[in-house]
């Protein structure tokens, strides 16, 4: 019978790693006498990052002794005490392979459910040095798991652990931890794991968008050419006092390869790389650049850029474009955020749509409202479009309250566009509204906000070259930061070397499972070390594990 080993508790604790501070609960200590489990934990135990630990979901993490024999042969660490991996309940027997998720368990006086696999997560090794840790624990089917409390009560060392139900549909945990990190997804399997009601909702989400995946065989698109090409500028249109058009074509004549609305193209100029939003009908290749001060990309378009001018581009990029789907439609824009979603307008009016479509936009003035021309004769052709525009120096603004007043339809699917503070101020109004947050979406622009789980504190700096002796590898350059340096071949990865030059990157695994760190690649190659899991989508790169093998650009 399986047997509980040892009560394991640690509150949080700031640990030294990388020339970082993270504070982490991973340090669990066997308790005398054990403990009692609660629904949201054992007393005395503590969780440093409670968005990707702990939680009514996550109150108890449980990890096997058999396991503890492997990996201690494996990494060649001898003896390993109960608590090193983390987890609250060490026991024998309940194999990853055998447990089901929602599985019941009584333990002591305390009954549990199995909820999901263990969180990917490069803190897992943080204790015993190992940073592959977490691509280890998945690529040997050995996670572990957690566990809900169904029933609190006192647990002890040496209880036994007694089955009281069985899990439907019987998928273990490791082949759930599969389904979600490796390739090769059985699709029965998959099927059978969103229908289990005991499965934390964040895995629930994320198989059921694999899901959807499988069965309309969609993959994300491979970008219509590889690195950066040449496009001859057929004309520039001044649209206000701050923002040009910028028409663009093959050299030759070829027909350009066709954009999703909302899509951005990465020009590269001589004095730097800039992303800008697509901006006009389907078929055509338009960017509208307002001058920023200090700009110095912008700069060039406006002063230099005339037609005959041949700028080198990446292929259109970008996840924030315009569904097929009938659902109403609101489009909402800032200033020059206008720019995806006036080619979502253009789309849905090439389509005579029928669907219903908000136009909202705000603007300091009329004199500065770029496009309204444009927009004002493409709504006229929409049998069910309506328009607010919103002019801040008449004291008129988008608000959350003014977005309440207007009656938006629940059901439809909104597209945001503009200053970081006015997406969120919007975002906020139009779940109020009503709006399914999940069907609120919204372009940035600048460098994406970093996910550093963990990490204590920020520095705040912008970003920078990388301090101390030039690199003497490939020169890498991180498009939205606007830093181009040669790689430094002592970083591990271009993760390492985008946190030296304090480039915001989103990462939580490093070591190639969880795809986190999954990031455009606008040009160059790489080579992976560790290789990962699973191989990126096309055009993409793992920046945790990737290193450069020539000149890259990477939109980060």
């Amino acid at each position: 019978m399986p047997t509980l080993v040892s009560v394991n508790v640690g509150e949080p604790r700031d640990v030294e790693w990388n020339g970082a501070t993270v504070h982490t609960g991973a340090w669990k200590y066997p308790v005398d006498g054990g403990g009692t489990a609660r629904r949201l934990g054992i007393d005395g135990d503590g969780q440093g990052d409670t968005a990707g630990h702990g939680g009514p979901n996550r109150a108890v993490l449980v990890y096997q002794l058999e396991s503890y024999r492997y990996w201690s042969e494996r990494l060649g660490r001898g003896h390993l005490e109960p608590g090193t991996f983390a987890e609250n309940l060490t026991v024998e027997g309940l194999a990853d392979t055998e447990v089901c998720i929602g599985d019941r368990y009584r333990i002591g006086e305390a009954e549990f459910e199995v909820s999901q696999p263990r969180v990917t997560c490069y803190r897992a090794g943080l204790r015993i040095g190992e940073p592959q840790l977490a691509a280890l624990l998945v690529a040997h089917h050995r996670p572990g798991f957690y566990m809900r409390v169904v029933r609190e009560g006192r647990v002890r060392a040496g209880d036994p652990i007694v089955r009281t139900a069985t899990g439907p549909e019987r998928v273990s945990v490791a082949d759930a931890d599969a389904l979600l990190y490796l390739p090769d997804r059985d699709l029965d399997t998959l099927r059978r794991a969103v229908r289990i009601p005991a499965l934390s909702p964040g895995w629930q989400a994320s198989l059921r968008q694999l899901l959807a995946e499988a069965e309309h065989q969609t993959t994300k698109d491979e970008p219509a050419w590889a690195g950066f090409r040449a496009l001859t500028v057929t004309d520039v249109v001044r649209e206000s006092a701050a923002v040009s058009s910028i028409h663009l074509a093959d050299p030759e004549g070829v027909a350009l390869p066709s954009a999703r609305p909302g899509q951005y193209l990465t020009l590269r100029s001589p004095v730097g790389v800039r992303s800008y939003s697509l901006s006009a009908a389907p078929g055509a290749y338009r960017i509208s650049v307002k001058r920023e001060l200090g700009g110095a990309v912008s700069g060039y378009i406006h002063d230099t850029v005339r037609p005959g001018t041949t700028v080198e581009a990446a292929a259109p990029r970008g996840e924030f474009v315009l569904d097929d789907g009938a659902a109403p439609v609101v489009l909402v824009s800032a200033g020059i955020g206008i720019t995806p979603v006036l080619a979502m307008l253009h789309r849905l009016a090439a389509e005579r749509t029928t669907r219903e479509v908000w136009w909202l936009h705000a603007a300091r003035t009329p004199d500065e409202q770029a496009f309204a021309a444009e927009a004002h004769e493409l709504l006229a052709t929409l049998p069910c479009a309506r328009t607010r525009v919103f002019h801040s120096a008449a004291g008129e603004r988008l608000t959350a309250e003014r977005i309440a007043e207007l009656g938006l339809p629940a059901d439809a699917t909104a597209y945001v566009c503009g200053p970081a503070g006015f997406m969120a101020d919007v975002s906020t109004g139009l779940r109020a509204a009503g709006l399914d947050a999940a069907r609120i979406r919204s372009e940035t622009f600048g460098a994406l906000a970093a996910i550093r789980p963990g990490i204590v504190g920020t520095t705040g700096r912008a970003p920078h070259l990388p301090a101390g002796e030039p690199g003497t590898g490939p020169r890498v350059t991180f498009a939205r930061s606007g830093v181009t340096a040669p790689f430094d071949t002592r970083r591990s990865s271009l993760l390492e070397f985008a946190e030296a030059c304090d480039v915001p990157a989103r990462w939580q695994c490093r070591s190639g499972v969880c795809r986190t760190c999954e990031t455009p690649l606008l040009s160059g190659t790489v080579d992976y070390s560790p290789a990962p899991l699973e191989e990126p989508s096309p055009g993409t790169v793992l920046v945790c594990c990737a290193r450069p093998r020539d000149e890259v650009v990477v939109d980060m």
